[in-house]
């Protein structure tokens, strides 16, 4: 079953926010032993809730040669290189909420790259997305993981605008 949620909010370069999670349906074996929490089929439907969404607040071309803005998704902080000029603001990292059944192993999994496009048609790339998941991501006893995102936004120095676009993530159970 697949299910969902899209999340929009203004950027100076933030991306919309488009998550999907899917729920496998596996059949349990009648003549094993009894199946423990972890690979029996899910009580709860896997759901995600967006909390915060990537921000890399304002930034101004000052060569042709564009530049970089990345934000960390453990401090949320930003860091602008090449021919960027930083005009201030916050930059944040998306936070994310999976709820499902408690203790069950989850995958997750973002791009690699996503395309922003601004209103004009301009266009910059969000890449290296990064989380700040545990290697084996796992829901707690209240059924809910928390993680946040950031990522590296390329700019073109003959692009500006106010960027846009989707970022696909999918969450499983294991």
């Amino acid at each position: 079953m697949k299910h969902c949620w899209t999340f929009a909010s203004p950027v100076a370069a933030l991306a919309l926010l488009h998550f999907a999670a899917a729920s496998p349906v596996r059949a349990q074996c009648q003549l094993c032993a009894p199946a423990d929490a972890t690979t029996a089929a899910p009580a709860r439907a896997l759901t995600i809730n967006v909390e915060t969404g990537i921000d890399f607040s304002r930034v101004a071309v000052a060569s042709a040669a564009g530049g970089v803005v990345e934000v960390d998704p453990a401090s949320g902080r930003r860091r602008v290189t090449g021919g960027l000029v930083d005009l201030g603001g916050l930059g944040l990292s998306g936070t994310v909420r999976l709820t499902g059944d408690p203790g069950r192993s989850v995958r997750i999994n973002l791009p690699d790259r996503v395309r922003l496009v601004s209103p004009d048609g301009a266009t910059a790339e969000l890449s290296e997305i990064v989380t700040d998941l545990p290697p084996a991501p796992r829901l707690g006893p209240d059924g809910q993981l928390r993680f946040a995102f950031g990522g590296r936004l390329s700019v073109d120095g003959q692009r500006t605008g106010n960027f846009r676009g989707r970022i696909p993530i999918v969450a499983d159970y294991e």
